[in-house]
């Protein structure tokens, strides 16, 4: 069922509890401010999601209320994450689906990092 991003935090999503350990991941990544792993359902020959550590419902939510660390931290977090996989040369795709009309499934911010295979156009017509 897709996310409200007005929504008010749920600390028992499937992400608050990957992030507190209790449930495992393929961690790609971590640090202070993220967390990367596989995706469990991957779209894409590399499919990896990177979600924030603090507990934000969306990309509005996220950059109106986390500090200016925890921003500077996730992006660079995203992009590392990216360079790592080797996605650079080649090409990948970012997506944040945020609130009800993107199909938000997790009410926890969440990217997803799309490359190995050239990945067609953003939008079917």
């Amino acid at each position: 069922m897709p996310i409200d991003p007005t929504l008010e935090y749920d600390d028992q999503n499937i992400f608050a509890k990957i992030l507190r350990k209790e449930i495992p991941c393929r961690q790609v990544f971590e640090d202070e401010w993220a967390l990367a792993f596989h995706d469990i359902n991957p779209q894409a020959p590399e499919h990896v999601l990177a979600i924030p550590k603090g507990a934000y419902v969306s990309w509005d939510d996220f950059s109106t209320t986390a500090t200016d660390a925890e921003i500077a931290g996730f992006v660079r977090a995203v992009g590392y994450v990216a360079r790592e996989m080797g996605l650079v040369e080649t090409g990948y795709r970012l997506l944040a689906n945020i609130g009800i009309d993107s199909h938000q499934e997790v009410p926890h911010l969440h990217v997803h990092i799309f490359g190995g295979k050239p990945l067609g156009p953003m939008l079917v017509r």
